[in-house]
């Protein structure tokens, strides 16, 4: 789950860790009101889940109080990576004098909670780890010490990011209660980009950037709230109401898998052949045809898919009932594409036999599923 920039330094500087004040509007006149309050400049920044907000003009300073309302305005209009902008943070104007990247993830292909910095900045941070991957700093940390950091232990690292002694001070402070915040509230994520020295010489998180992980929300009441509905995936949102797990991509094959892991080996395997997967799609061991009628629906709302390979390897699923989805699928709304199933395990001959003499394809293995998928899927 993501969270706006607002949100997160609100929990910022409930830890402790200094971040500007601010406050949200979702009209231009509370735009107004807010910045008349708080006194000029300020900067008002578009709150979307998305970033290049500043390249979109999502992120403008203001000097004349004329001009807040004009500034607001346009922003509010915009739409940013295909989400519009409902609210903005109005926060006052901060004096940059250096600025870091810093941020803590879980980083799952070292299996390892990692400090990530970079002592030139953050705005094109992606760019700077593929044309000069050696500024990226790297600190790996252990879940059991990361709640309770030592901030001795990360002196060396917050020196590499600030010359000065006291700000590598007061970034290694900084990082000991970004562990804390990260482990205390189940995040995957905790970004402060850009990490600033103001005019005063005081380090303060700019911006700030969190991911939680939304199987754990159940611990956290007090971060229900911060969900922002209107930014999410309404497909995904759907799909686990209906107890599957669905993630719309930009391929061409519609993909139906029982199990995650066999999910990503059947996307895996589609690209080895040439294909491109529509979407990754796990209904699940759960054995409920309707589920299978659910995952149809959801596939099908992609304009440009052109064939859907079911790949069943049933266990506690069994391939009857899956059998028996795909054909209720059928009676009940037109499947314009092709279909590709394979069906193993558990009750696989009688899943097969309820789809003999219809118009759907069968393989019995993977391998076959995917190049006849790939095939198709690669037509004009």
């Amino acid at each position: 789950m993501k969270i706006h920039e607002y949100q997160a330094k609100e929990l910022f500087r409930q830890y402790g860790i200094p971040a500007p004040d601010g406050a949200v509007a979702t009209t231009a006149d509370e735009a107004v009101a807010i910045a008349t309050k708080m006194g000029l400049p300020v900067v008002i920044k578009a709150q979307v889940h998305v970033g290049g907000r500043g390249k979109a003009g999502g992120v403008k300073v203001v000097t004349e109080k004329d001009q807040v309302k004009s500034v607001a305005e346009k922003i509010l209009a915009l739409t940013i990576k295909d989400l519009p902008v409902r609210k903005v943070l109005v926060t006052p104007a901060v004096v940059i004098k250096k600025e870091v990247y810093l941020s803590i993830l879980i980083d799952r292909g070292a299996r390892a909670i990692v400090f990530i910095g970079c002592a030139d900045g953050g705005v094109e941070i992606e760019e700077t780890a593929k044309t000069h991957p050696e500024k990226i700093l790297r600190h790996e940390v252990t879940a059991t010490e990361c709640a309770k950091l030592d901030k001795a232990k990360l002196l060396p690292f917050a020196s590499k990011l600030f010359d000065d002694p006291k700000q590598a001070a007061a970034a290694a402070d900084m990082m000991v209660k970004m562990g804390k915040l990260f482990m205390e509230k189940d995040a995957s994520l905790v970004e402060i980009n850009p990490l600033i020295v103001d005019d005063k010489g005081e380090v303060i998180a700019l911006d700030g950037k969190m991911m939680i992980d939304d199987n754990a929300l159940f611990r956290h009441d007090e971060l229900i709230g911060y969900r922002d509905m209107d930014s999410e995936d309404q497909d995904e949102l759907d799909a686990k109401d209906a107890g599957l797990s669905f993630i719309r991509l930009d391929g061409t094959i519609g993909c139906m898998v029982n199990g995650a892991g066999l999910a990503m080996a059947t996307m895996d395997t589609i690209k080895h052949f040439g294909g491109s997967p529509a979407n990754f799609l796990d209904v699940g061991g759960s054995s409920d045809p309707k589920k299978v009628v659910i995952a149809f629906k959801m596939i099908l709302k992609d304009p440009g898919i052109k064939v859907i390979l079911v790949n069943i390897f049933g266990g506690i699923t069994r391939c009857d009932d899956i059998a028996k989805g795909i054909l209720a699928s059928m009676q009940e709304f037109n499947v314009p594409v092709p279909i590709i199933i394979r069906l193993v395990g558990t009750n696989e001959k009688e899943g097969r036999a309820l789809l003999e003499g219809t118009a759907l394809t069968t393989v019995t293995s993977l391998e076959e599923g995917a190049v006849k998928a790939a095939k198709i899927g690669s037509l004009t």
